[in-house]
């Protein structure tokens, strides 16, 4: 039985719209919290030569901002920050009754000046460094949606293209291939959708166990936590009849004369170890407390010690026990994933497969690259199960069944409620007409080489207001001011470039100058005219442009 372990990366776009505390400094966290962590153990496994086959989707507009030169200036405050904050602090201990928090600064200041100093060796080019593994053939890179849309709730199928495209123009720019599968936002799906991915070339993509009926919604973490300060999850443990495997691919509704999409389904059993904050591993006492923060500095300094103890009865982080746990974290999934591999089952049944959010690795749960990296070596030194990536896997072992998924998402509750409730309903209302403005007005503003300009930028805050991280954080209420102020933005300055763009209008010079500052500001897809020429004229009439 082969194992793919699938890391889904993502962050909305934050560059240029502030800096703390949902601004840049947001994107420089995850830079340091599981970005450069994950490639450094991606680097080291190879000299190792220990094979780590990860399948790793980076959506478009996260490797955008990932290869922009703002990030690097960005980037080098935020290390300067961390530094200093660490030389406070073991100012401020020294001599006081918190003396012997001073080892655990001196930790995290060794720790920034590692990473920097791996940055810098790279060249600021964190793309570059995956795109060297990938073409070495050492992991698998997956695109997504350009903006992590919600695409079954956007109101036109033009909508859905766009945001495919725009998505996969961008992958091929960024990491110098065509990806083959699709990490589908949210893991949301309804029936159709597979047409739409197969119209844009990709071959595969991922569901929640629940909607090929094997089990039950399992939730997601998310930046943003719930009211009590947990990050977001839904844990159902009660379990539907077993209708369908989840070990096994699906070619989902296959039709006559179309090239099959395959669905790879969660196992429950394997992801449950690491998502749950009860029985799972990232809330033993030994690991690193997210939520207590030496303020000012920002440096986390205690340990989980148990996962209901109130913050001010954490005790001192002790990193040498916590990297030793993360090894036997590491052993116990092996032993899981073996024991599964090695018993019985029916036939048909090829694959486990677990899928994580990339941010949940060295953010959420900072020893968890070290227990990626520790659990590919103990996959290294077994015969079952074989690591693979999702596109090895699918060599290895075509599907032998098909399907018709059910509608659902990897969300809480299973279903589209987190992103379509009384508290965001407003956002679709709002977003659905400028759509259907957007799809009337673009045909004949391509035509207009005085309006490209202003159809360029439309179209990217078209995409940026479509993003599904403004409607989840307005949902969780712990940052619901900002997802609105961003949405509400990006709405704003769609409608004035629409108004620019309307046949017979006499705002396209002030249009222009708009479209302009904007594209300072929001800087992402330099190809999306070609792509949005190619969506709406045809291949061969966009290429004679």
């Amino acid at each position: 039985m082969d194992f793919v372990l699938t890391l889904h990366t993502h962050l909305p776009y934050v560059l240029n719209h502030g800096r703390w505390p949902h601004g840049s400094d947001w994107l420089c966290e995850a830079m340091t919290d599981t970005y450069l962590p994950l490639v450094e153990a991606l680097d080291a496994l190879a000299a190792q030569e220990i094979a780590a086959p990860m399948t790793i989707g980076v959506t478009p507009i996260l490797a955008s901002q990932l290869a922009h030169p703002s990030l690097g200036l960005e980037l080098e405050a935020f290390f300067t920050q961390r530094l200093n904050a660490c030389e406070e602090a073991e100012e401020a201990f020294a001599g006081s009754a918190e003396e012997h928090l001073v080892p655990l600064a001196q930790y995290w200041r060794e720790r920034y000046s590692r990473l920097q100093r791996f940055y810098e060796r790279m060249g600021g080019d964190i793309v570059g460094a995956l795109r060297r593994h990938a073409a070495a053939g050492r992991i698998e890179l997956l695109s997504s949606a350009a903006t992590h849309g919600f695409l079954p709730l956007l109101s036109r199928s033009e909508s859905i293209g766009l945001q495919l495209a725009v998505g996969r123009a961008e992958h091929r720019r960024l990491f110098g291939e065509l990806p083959r599968g699709c990490w589908v936002p949210e893991c949301a799906y309804r029936p159709g959708l597979e047409e739409h991915l197969a119209a844009h070339g990709y071959r595969f993509f991922f569901v929640d166990a629940h909607l090929a009926e094997a089990g039950q919604p399992l939730g997601l973490y998310r930046e943003f936590s719930g009211p009590n300060g947990w990050p977001l999850i839904e844990e159902r443990t009660a379990a539907l009849p077993q209708r369908r495997t989840a070990y096994q691919t699906y070619e989902v509704s296959p039709r006559p004369g179309r090239a099959a999409v395959v669905a790879f389904v969660r196992d429950p059993e394997s992801t449950r170890q690491v998502w749950s904050r009860h029985g799972g591993f990232p809330g033993d006492g030994t690991y690193l407390e997210f939520h207590k923060i030496r303020f000012p500095g920002g440096l986390k300094l205690w340990r989980v010690t148990h996962p209901s103890a109130d913050l001010g009865l954490k005790e001192p982080y002790e990193p040498n026990a916590a990297r030793a746990r993360a090894w036997g974290h590491a052993g116990h999934l092996h032993w899981l994933l073996r024991r599964r591999s090695e018993s019985p089952h029916p036939a048909g049944e090829s694959v486990i497969v677990a899928p994580f959010d990339t941010e949940l690795f060295g953010h959420w749960w900072f020893e968890g690259v070290d227990f990626l990296a520790d659990l590919y070596r103990y996959l290294a030194g077994q015969d079952a199960p074989t690591a693979r990536t999702a596109s090895q896997h699918l060599a290895a072992h075509p599907p032998e069944a098909a399907i018709a998924l059910a509608t659902g998402s990897w969300g809480a509750n299973g279903d589209f409620s987190m992103w379509q409730n009384p508290a965001t309903q407003w956002t679709w209302d709002r977003l659905w007409p400028l759509e259907q403005r957007f799809w009337t007005i673009a045909p004949q503003a391509l035509n207009d080489p005085a309006r490209e300009i202003i159809l360029a930028q439309a179209a990217r805050e078209l995409l940026l207001l479509q993003s599904s991280d403004w409607q989840f954080i307005i949902s969780t209420g712990a940052a619901a001011d900002y997802a609105t102020r961003r949405f509400l933005g990006h709405a704003e300055d769609l409608e004035v470039l629409l108004s620019a763009l309307e046949p017979g209008s006499d705002r396209v010079s002030a249009g222009t100058q708009h479209a302009e500052s904007l594209r300072r500001r929001d800087d992402v897809f330099p190809d999306i005219l070609p792509v949005l020429a190619t969506l709406l004229q045809g291949e061969a009439v966009a290429a004679a442009r």
